[in-house]
């Protein structure tokens, strides 16, 4: 494979995924890792993504309170939240994860609306404090430099201990039989904290995710109760997880 369609191949996945591991991108182009790990050096001095340690980022996902621009498929994340926004009532007690999609909602909640607000990450903290009516809770931890959202056990236990009305949470992948999934086994125990402390979860995915998957299990398909899409919910390409007994909007 030429270099510039292995350079395709690798920014088309950052931009689903907002992270990848160089292991994974080598198995994807059946390459040695030293040859992805010297594309994504190129690419990160390029400005086209941002090497970490083991894999690279998407420049969207990166601190991301600023460089609304280069977030991706900004328009349809911008459409899910707008769906998601249908669920929430006045008194609602909700957690919002983080990721791109999640600080598009927090983005637009609307300033007379009155709800309690748990969240683990901190872009969505700063935005969800811009609006007047809502109570805002920072769950704490350590904290990821790329992403700025909480994780570990100090969050876990903080999550064990609370029952919200719903959570809204994003994903890397998500596949109709094998449920929802990450590389980092960190973040799937977070994650899974937050399903569990929400009567109804939600997850709010980009379509370009669905059947796909990783290493580590966040929940079954069957443990969230909403999934929201830029999709119509008649779609073809939904067809099998509202099959599968999950509600589609």
């Amino acid at each position: 494979m030429l270099k510039a369609e292995r350079h395709r191949v690798i920014l088309n996945e950052v931009a689903i995924h907002n992270r990848i591991l160089l292991t994974d991108i080598s198995e994807v182009l059946n390459v040695s890792v030293d040859t992805v790990r010297r594309d994504v050096t190129q690419l990160d001095a390029e400005k086209k993504l941002q090497k970490v340690h083991g894999g690279a980022v998407a420049l969207g996902y990166v601190n991301n309170t600023g460089e609304h621009d280069k977030v991706y498929a900004l328009n349809e994340k911008g459409q899910i939240a707008k769906k998601a926004l249908g669920l929430l009532e006045n008194g609602n007690v909700i957690i919002i994860h983080g990721g791109t999609t999640c600080l598009e909602l927090a983005r637009m909640i609307p300033s007379n609306i009155s709800l309690t607000c748990f969240t683990l990450s901190l872009p969505v903290a700063v935005e969800l404090c811009k609006k007047p009516k809502l109570e805002v809770i920072m769950i704490g931890g350590t904290m990821a430099k790329e992403s700025q959202i909480a994780s570990g056990g100090s969050a876990i236990h903080d999550l064990m201990n609370i029952k919200v009305d719903y959570s809204f949470i994003g994903t890397g992948y998500v596949d109709v039989n094998f449920g929802l999934t990450e590389f980092d086994y960190e973040s799937v125990q977070v994650k899974r904290a937050v399903v569990n402390a929400s009567k109804t979860p939600v997850l709010l995915t980009i379509s370009e995710k669905l059947n796909s998957r990783n290493r580590y299990k966040t929940c079954e398909l069957s443990d969230i109760d909403v999934m929201i899409t830029e999709l119509d919910p008649s779609d073809e390409k939904l067809r099998e997880f509202k099959d599968s007994g999950i509600k589609i909007y």
